[in-house]
């Protein structure tokens, strides 16, 4: 496979587009997913003369009987579309005051912009099939990326932001929620990602939603500073109750249920709950579930079924819900 290396003035790219001759989505790319912030500083990083990284393109389409072709851009595409739309002024990006709109700059520097070296890797008229592996192995699993880690490298907006400052929320490294491999693969930021979306719509499946409202609040959040308020709050009903170290409220399935159905009633219910009560109705509830667990209760369906839904499939919605019934109920018990 003959990938060679070049540079190519950036205004023959732009020129590219323009004029449909330089494909910047094919259909196997990924939706533009940079907020207005990421892509201010890229353009800064090209205007100040900083290099980026290569970008790859293949051979499309030629027309055999006038010789026109095209090429599409197999990976480096959020990069490009910016530059262009910076060039062209496009509303879909907002300079603010930080930075000067291209028709604004002197002519030098516009030149300079134009002159800009890009480093491409060209693989030629590769087949379609092997262009996407290419991409697939550019951009996916193949270097070991879980499932959060991907959603990292596409999205860095608000809402990821908004739950890497609640998975840093002391409650969580107090009561060793989360292990050093969960923080270092960022499953703890995955699972602050659920918190979330649940207290803000309800149970789900899985980690069905989490892509879609990373790139719904990519660019805004604004419900940040209420959901801020309103998880401190249960985080500090939570350290009220003042559980040992080793209870199974901290096992992430529990903690989960446990935040969640807190929310549920002091957030949304306005429910007045007596504290000391509720400590003692969850501590005999967790015990008879340790006692599930260990095989030594019999008919205690209850604690039966909620110890199955924390320990296989803990993150269908069906699971969900199981254990949610049955700690509101204790909640609903402990009202003043």
């Amino acid at each position: 496979m003959d990938t060679s290396a070049s540079n190519r003035r950036l205004r023959v790219l732009l020129t590219g587009i323009g004029n449909k001759t330089l494909i910047p989505q094919p259909d196997f790319q990924r939706r533009l997913v940079w907020t207005n912030k990421d892509k201010i500083e890229f353009i800064k990083t090209v205007l100040e003369g900083y290099p980026f990284p290569e970008i790859y393109i293949a051979a499309g389409k030629v027309d055999t009987k006038t010789g026109e072709g095209s090429e599409v851009l197999v990976d480096g595409q959020q990069r490009i579309t910016t530059l262009y739309q910076y060039f062209k002024a496009s509303p879909d990006i907002k300079l603010g005051s930080s930075l000067p709109a291209y028709s604004d700059l002197d002519e030098d520097k516009q030149i300079a912009f134009l002159e800009y070296k890009v480093v491409i890797r060209d693989m030629g008229n590769m087949p379609i099939e092997h262009i996407k592996e290419v991409f697939k192995r550019i951009n996916s699993t193949s270097y070991g990326l879980n499932a959060m880690e991907l959603h990292n490298s596409r999205f860095g907006g608000e809402f990821k932001q908004f739950a890497e400052e609640i998975s840093k929320s002391e409650v969580f490294e107090r009561n060793r929620v989360f292990t050093s491999t969960d923080i270092k693969r960022m499953n703890d930021v995955k699972f602050c990602l659920g918190l979330i979306i649940t207290v803000m719509t309800t149970y789900f499946n899985r980690d069905k939603e989490l892509e879609l409202y990373l790139e719904k609040f990519n660019e805004e959040f604004p419900e940040k500073n209420r959901l801020d308020t309103e998880i401190s709050a249960v985080f500090e009903f939570i350290d009220r109750l003042n559980f040992d170290s080793n209870s199974r409220a901290f096992k992430k399935a529990d903690f989960y249920t446990l935040f969640v159905e807190i929310h549920r009633a002091i957030v949304k219910s306005g429910l007045s709950i007596n504290v000391s009560v509720l400590r003692e109705r969850l501590d005999n509830f967790y015990g008879r579930v340790d006692r599930a667990a260990a095989g030594e209760l019999g008919d205690d369906k209850q604690a039966q079924e909620y110890y199955n839904s924390a320990l296989q499939a803990s993150n269908d919605r069906s699971s969900r819900i199981t254990r949610s019934k049955a700690i509101y109920e204790l909640i609903q018990e402990s009202e003043n």
